[in-house]
């Protein structure tokens, strides 16, 4: 007998989530200076934290022999005040990622179905199957969430539907009026979650108003992030704004000290840098324009993108990624999601956006 017949079939079936490849690790793969490496594979924010993110780490840094604050009383306090909510409908995570692996833990069982699109974020088909429970893929439309397809392939059994917007890897979005829509016609005992993990890069007419729909439907979770705007993917912070009966029972599922202090505290100063975030969404507007001059340049067809990251087809997506590596450039590979012809390319700086461009054009013999 072997000790992974201790896990179920559902367990050994799993693949992991393999994320972007590290810098260490390409540079000593390939002999590279680390300092030369531009990585684009991750949509990280290229301006990092915001100063008071920072100032509020740095802070916090004496204090960290004692656990942090389980409750999160202050940074619950401000997110309420900020979204208008309660406290009681809050959940912190370890990242979004954390909150919805809780959401799934919570309800989900091996007799159980989730709806989610083709192209959606690899961890929602994750979530299902460690749960035991099964997946249905909708076909995608344009890349995109096709909203009344999902819609039909709710069953009995179905407990979460999943719908990311923008969409990750592919960076298309729902229009506001047919999210409305799909959740007025969703069942009321199913959970809708919306991850808006990239919602800060939206113009304001492109949003739906996902907080005031929760006041209407108690079956919807909304999960946001800091990882990415906020320049804060190394301290891992994540919230779910859900009915507060839903937040509850979350809240009995998740890890205690989920969320370290430093996180916490970041999390508190980042929501009051309104200049830093404006920053961001300049400098990702900016690198959009850039990605996509240059790609229409290179005749290279790519998914317009409301995030920050753009995806592109380019035939032989293997021997691209490769070729890019080899020039200290590091990008998405996108196989895993069947899409082996494309890689996704997160914005830059101006600066960084560029290696990338002129790696690419040499790629293509331009």
């Amino acid at each position: 007998m072997s000790l992974t017949d201790l896990a179920p079939d559902y367990i050994r079936a799993i693949d992991p989530y393999v994320g972007g490849k590290p810098i260490a690790e390409l540079a000593r793969e390939r002999g590279l200076d680390p300092a030369a490496i531009v990585k684009l594979a991750s949509n990280e924010n290229p301006l990092g934290m915001g100063a008071r993110a920072r100032a509020a780490v740095l802070a916090q840094v004496g204090g960290l022999a004692r656990y942090a604050d389980d409750h999160a009383f202050e940074l619950k306090a401000k997110l309420a005040a900020v979204h208008r909510v309660t406290t009681a409908q809050i959940v912190l995570g370890n990242g979004s990622n954390d909150v919805l692996s809780v959401l799934g833990r919570t309800v989900l069982t091996p007799a159980d179905s989730v709806v989610y699109s083709q192209y959606c974020f690899a961890l929602y088909p994750l979530i299902t199957r460690l749960a035991g429970a099964r997946g249905i893929e909708v076909r995608a439309q344009e890349y995109g969430n096709d909203l009344p397809a999902m819609l039909k392939a709710i069953e009995p059994a179905t407990k979460i539907v999943f719908i990311a917007n923008p969409n990750n890897p592919t960076g298309t979005l729902a229009r506001a009026g047919d999210i409305v829509e799909f959740m007025e016609d969703c069942p009321g005992n199913v959970l809708v979650v919306l991850d808006e993990a990239y919602i800060e890069f939206l113009p304001a007419e492109k949003r739906v108003d996902s907080l005031a729909l929760l006041s209407r439907f108690p079956n919807l979770v909304v999960t946001r992030t800091f990882s990415k705007a906020h320049g804060m993917a190394g301290l891992r912070m994540g919230y779910a704004l859900c009915a507060p009966e839903l937040a509850e029972l979350m809240n009995r599922v998740r890890q205690p000290f989920n969320v370290n202090a430093l996180a916490q505290a970041a999390a508190i100063a980042a929501l009051d840098d309104i200049e830093h975030l404006r920053a961001t969404v300049q400098n990702n507007f900016a690198g959009q324009r850039q990605l996509f001059e240059a790609l229409g340049r290179l005749s290279l067809p790519y998914i317009q993108s409301y995030a920050n990251f753009v995806t592109f087809h380019c035939g032989d997506a293997r021997a691209l990624n490769e070729f890019l590596l080899e020039r200290g450039v590091i990008v998405r590979p996108l196989a895993s999601y069947g899409m082996t012809d494309s890689l996704r390319v997160s914005i830059g700086t101006e600066a960084e956006n560029a290696r990338f461009i002129e790696a690419l054009a040499e790629a293509m013999g331009d």
